[in-house]
């Protein structure tokens, strides 16, 4: 198969001066940051276009979607929309008037602080459905997601807690969202609402029979969960990549908004050595230089939001913060890889 296109390089704009001293002393951080575990410097992970190439060969020949085109740029950064309660959930507040225009608020701010992607979720359904949630909730989403689509230029995913894969993805379809998130694709953990059980062989049937250019982006031993006795790290990994078929992999931390342990997505990159990387909690304009080395891109959301409290606003001179060092730490790495 022919290689793709070399990616265009985002050039990084002038840090603001609210940002600028964060920004220097993170990039001043990135001269401690250790080699990879393989040997090879962790600043070339943004200059390897042949390996990017090569991951997203892999990913259309085994029938999925490429990451890669969907974001187009290094190291994405998608902020997370953590969508106020919604019909049915007990913190409900009866109007979904509200919720659409919390929604429209997000997207703007989070679009306007410059965020390559939004991952829209149900964060605020609590306690969550351990598998497939109720119709009102499906379309409630479906409602959201839609105007978010609407009122934003960049790729919008979809999450339905706790692990309704179905219902993101008929959501996804139906709206045109570009991707979406699994907590748990293959395997088991369990977590607050019982044994949560991968069901990638029903999520990859349903993406074709929709025939749904839709990617999934699939968490290795998630958040807020234990896995059985005996899994270990890289073997969740490399199911997930090679028996269930999952387009990227995410790496979390123990919470949402825990910092994510850079070793652990060290351990997936050098397990499945093809596979996207993604990080799923933690980042901040602090960890964004040695986070980014370990991973190919990431979702953010408590870092994004209302006093660093997750479910709170996202507030745009936040997302502006992160996005500058965000952007210097791309330019700083690919002159490294260029040098």
């Amino acid at each position: 198969m022919p290689r793709s296109a070399t990616p265009t390089w985002v050039v990084a704009p002038q840090a603001s001066p609210s940002s600028a001293a964060s920004a220097k002393a993170v990039l001043l951080d990135m001269r401690l940051v250790i080699d990879s575990p393989t040997g090879r410097p962790g600043a070339a992970r943004v200059g390897e276009t042949t390996q990017q190439d090569d991951q997203e060969d892999d990913v259309a020949e085994r029938g999925g979607v490429p990451l890669a085109g969907i974001f187009g740029t290094a190291k994405p950064i998608v902020g997370m929309m953590h969508l106020p309660p919604l019909p049915g959930a007990p913190g409900w507040r009866g109007s979904m008037d509200e919720v659409l225009a919390r929604a429209q608020m997000d997207a703007r701010a989070l679009a306007g602080g410059g965020v390559d992607g939004i991952l829209v979720e149900n964060y605020n359904d609590a306690p969550f459905h351990p598998r497939e949630v109720p119709p009102e909730t499906v379309a409630a989403m479906t409602m959201a997601v839609a105007e978010v689509i609407r009122e934003v230029p960049i790729p919008v995913g979809v999450n339905v807690l706790r692990n309704d894969a179905a219902a993101a993805l008929a959501i996804a379809t139906a709206t045109g969202a570009r991707f979406i998130r699994v907590n748990v694709h293959t395997g088991a953990m369990l977590a607050d609402q019982g044994w949560l059980e991968g069901r990638a062989h029903e999520t990859l049937r349903l993406r074709a029979r929709l025939g749904a250019p839709v990617a999934i982006l699939a968490d290795v031993l998630v958040k807020h969960a234990v896995p059985p006795a005996g899994l270990e790290l890289e073997q969740a990994a490399r199911d997930t990549w090679h028996r269930g078929l999952a387009d990227g992999l995410i790496v979390s931390g123990e919470a949402t908004g825990m910092p994510t342990d850079p070793a652990r997505a060290w351990r997936v990159r050098a397990a499945v050595p093809d596979a996207p990387v993604w990080i799923g909690s933690g980042l901040t304009p602090e960890s964004a230089a040695t986070l980014l080395q370990a991973a190919d891109g990431a979702i953010v959301g408590t870092a994004l939001e209302r006093d660093g409290i997750a479910g709170n606003p996202v507030e745009e001179e936040r997302v502006r913060r992160l996005m500058d060092v965000v952007r210097q730490v791309r330019a700083s790495l690919e002159a490294a890889a260029s040098a």
